[in-house]
Parts: structure tokens; sequence; C-alpha cells
């Protein structure tokens, strides 16, 4: 083929004459480079390869990576994993061989991606995100993706946002609030994790996290200042009171020391804030996680304590008495999964009470099959999006907006298996969310979520907005 047949095949004479004609009108003075970027611009995107393996997350337990490639450049995306899995949310792929990994390996949802999903999506348009997923929900076939695995699809599917958001050339928040029909962006209120308890710590507290809302900060550069202030306050506290061992953290990066009870570490928490100077300025928030410590229909706030436990059960109607009562003794403002995973009763009766946010966590598993059902007994009025647990990112768009038209607060979560991907950080503003639950102001891949937002802020300057005290209505 000569060379006057190859630019006349693919009319590359006009394209170029069109892209020298556009550099002229733009005035540039890097006329090569604008012209090479108008060309890669006339041509869209198309995922090209996906290339999964396995890596580690922060519990040094097997999770899944992709790099997904468009005929534009590579993508990379990770996906988190919790401490136990619930009946209701989407099925992680693992290997079960306990020669490996103690069971706990996805190789095989790494040939899942690498032979499947990828066969099914190259030469798709990372644009059209909501064909990409719903493409890998009918190859899946299954209500609980239980054939691909969530841990697989998530990891592609987020792998496709990112490329979605470099075709257009916006930030990733930008991109998935286009997606959701968003106008606006919202930086969230931080839920900060400052102590650790239930089955993500080695002390003796049931409830596993207690935490820090900064929702009196002017923005949320200041939010995370308030909360590693206090953070550094409580871990001298702690040591004091408890000795320098009392300082080592738990799965979410939050302080351990060894105490038993909510009211003692809630007092712990308030003694530094004090200490800080932000008294009034920020809110308290427990997640209780009580699907741990049920048993029957009682619950076992002695669970940890082999020697106690079985002495220390309340019935549910204890349990709203004592969340009444911590609701009227402390600037306490929220209270997750106060309740068995199935206990419908005792949490719609303490929803209806009005004390404060009622997050559903194990009640919902992010399905919106629960949430509707949660939204028609009003059994809570708050979701806790975990996006593994619901396997694409446009399945976590729609029920985020169920939750939203019901007028519920939403909160954007991490899990304990946690990797460096700040995703969910881009989300939370994208969704316009006004909460974030990231862990500790400790830890690397709690603070990769937490920095992404610091950069978020700096990028949006004085059009970005702060939730602050409208942290449950946007």
């Amino acid at each position: 083929m000569s060379l006057q047949e190859y630019l006349d095949k693919h009319m590359l004479s006009r394209k170029i004459e069109d892209a020298v004609n556009a550099a002229v009108r733009a005035k540039t003075s890097e006329p090569v480079l604008f012209i090479s970027n108008h060309m890669k611009k006339a041509v869209p995107a198309t995922i090209t390869k996906i290339k999964a393996r396995q890596i580690l997350d922060s519990r040094g337990i097997p999770t899944v990576e992709v790099d997904l490639y468009t005929n534009k450049g590579m993508h990379r995306a990770s996906v988190p994993s919790g401490a136990s899995a619930g009946m209701y949310e989407a099925v992680e792929l693992r290997d079960g061989d306990k020669g490996k990994y103690l069971g706990k390996g996805v190789s095989k949802a790494i040939n899942v991606i690498n032979e499947k999903i990828s066969q099914a999506l190259v030469g798709m348009e990372p644009l059209l995100q909501s064909q990409i997923d719903q493409a890998m929900i009918d190859l899946d076939k299954t209500e609980n993706k239980a054939e691909l695995g969530a841990n697989a699809m998530l990891a592609v599917s987020i792998a496709a946002c990112k490329a979605g958001a470099a075709e257009k050339e916006v930030p990733l928040y930008k991109h998935i609030a286009d997606l959701s029909g968003k106008s606006s962006t919202i930086l969230p209120v931080p839920a900060i994790t400052v102590i650790n308890g239930g089955k993500h710590a080695g002390n003796n507290l049931a409830a596993q996290e207690i935490m820090i809302l900064p929702v009196g900060a002017s923005n949320f550069e200041e939010a995370m200042q308030m909360g590693s202030e206090t953070y550094h306050h409580l871990k001298t506290i702690i040591s004091e009171k408890y000795g320098s061992n009392g300082c080592n953290v738990g799965d979410d990066g939050g302080l351990a020391p060894n105490i038993s009870s909510i009211s003692e570490g809630l007092d712990l928490v308030i003694e530094a804030i004090d200490r800080a100077g932000y008294i009034g300025r920020i809110k308290l928030a427990i997640d209780v996680a009580a699907t741990n410590f049920c048993i029957g229909k009682k619950y076992d706030l002695d669970f940890k304590s082999p020697n106690k436990s079985g002495q220390n059960f309340k019935t549910g109607d204890d349990m709203i008495e004592m969340y009444t009562q911590l609701c009227s003794e402390y600037p306490l403002v929220s209270v997750e999964q106060p309740f068995d995973k199935d206990d419908w009763e005792h949490t719609k009766l303490f929803t209806t009470l009005g004390l404060c946010q009622v997050v559903g966590d194990d009640l919902l598993m992010s399905n919106h099959k629960r949430i509707e059902r949660a939204i028609n007994e009003y059994a809570c009025n708050a979701l806790l999006l975990k996006v593994n647990q619901v396997g694409t990112v446009t399945e976590a768009i729609e029920v985020v907006k169920q939750a939203k038209d019901a007028h519920w607060g939403v909160m954007i979560s991490h899990r304990c298996g946690e990797t460096e991907d700040s995703f969910i950080a881009d989300l939370a503003v994208g969704l316009a969310a006004a909460q974030i639950k990231a862990g500790a102001p400790c830890r690397g891949e709690r603070l990769a979520k937490y920095n992404q937002l610091l950069r978020i802020e700096e990028e949006l300057g004085s059009e970005a907005v702060y939730a602050g005290d409208n942290w449950r209505s946007p």
C-alpha cells in the first residue's frame, strides 16, 4: 500500500487538516501537543484488555486488583472485603483451598476476570458504565453474583468508571456525579473511628466502633484537623489511664483500650474532645454491630470475655433502654446496626423514638430489596453503603438514590479489609452522600480516602461545599 493509499484509506489528510485548523484557532504555543491531543479525542476510548491479579488487603488477606486497558491508557482498581459476609449481600468468589491463604485465595475470581469478563467487555466504551455493569450481570445470571463473584465484578466496574472519567477528562467524582444525574458535589463529614472493639479489636468492648463527626468544621480540611488532634489527645489519655498497651489499634486504626462498656469509651472520647478544644463542634457515633453478639433473641455484651459470657444478656427492650440513656447523656447522633440483622421489630421501635440517626448495616446489606422493606416499615433512617456488598458502580448509585428518595441519610463505608484504592472518596463526593466512614486518621489504607478528599476539596476551591451541620440532609 502506497503512502497516498494509506492516507486515503484512513482519511488522515482531512483529520490532520482539521486538527491544524483547530490549533490555529486556539492560537496554541504548543501546536504539536495540541494537534496530538485533538486527534486523540477524535477517537473514542474502547476497552482493549482486562488483566486481574491477586493482591493482599490491609489484613493480609487476598483480594482482587484489576488493570483495565483502553486504546488510550490503563486504569487500576482493587476491592475491599469485610470480616464476615452476610447472607443477604452479593457473594465474594474465593478458592476454598485451605492449603493456600487458609482458603481465602481469589485465583478463581482472577480467572473469571481474565477469561470470562474480559472476553465479554473488550470492545465496549468505558463511558457506557451502566451497559458494562449490565453485561457482567447478564453474564453472571444469579441474583447474588455467585457465578462471577462480586469481588471480580466490582473491581472491573470501578476500573471502567475510572476509564470513563479519563475519557471525559474530568475528575472521577465529577464523572460519578454525571452518572447519578447530580449537578452538584458535596464534601462529606468524616465519621472518624477513634476506638475499636467488637470483632475488629482484641479488647473486651462488644461494640465495634466509636466514631467522631466534626460537624462543626468549616471545611473538610478543618474536619480532618479536628479529628486528628482529638485522636492524638485520646491516645495520650488512654496511655495515662491504661498504659501504652491500650494504644494498640484495631482493624480500622481505632485505639483499643481494654474497656468493656460503651459509656466508658464515650467518656474517654469526650475527655479527648475537651482537651482538643472542640466541645460542641464534634458529635459522637457508634457502630454496635450487634449481629455479632446476638444469641437467639438476646444480646451478650460480654461475648468477648469467656469467663463472663452469658452473664450480661440483654433483651431487645433492654438495648433500647441503653441506647436511649446514651443519647441523653452524650452528644450521640448516630447509631449503626443497634440490633441483629433480622431484628426488624426493635430496630423499628428505636428508630421511631427519633433520638438519632439509625444506620442499617447488616439489616440492609446494601441490598435494594432489604432497603425497600426498611423504607416501607420505617425500620431505620440511614443507609450504610458498602460497594462490595452490591457488586457494581451502577447498582451502588441506584441504592443511594433509593435511600435519598426516602429522605434517609447516606454513609459511604470502607471495610475492615481495605486497599490503597481511594475510590469511595470520589464516590462520596460524586453522590453527595454527606457522610463517609473510612476509619481512623491512622494506617495508610484509611488515610488514602481522607487524603483524596483533601485533594478534591483543594481542587474544587471556592466551589467546595462541606456538609457540616447538614450531614444528614445535604
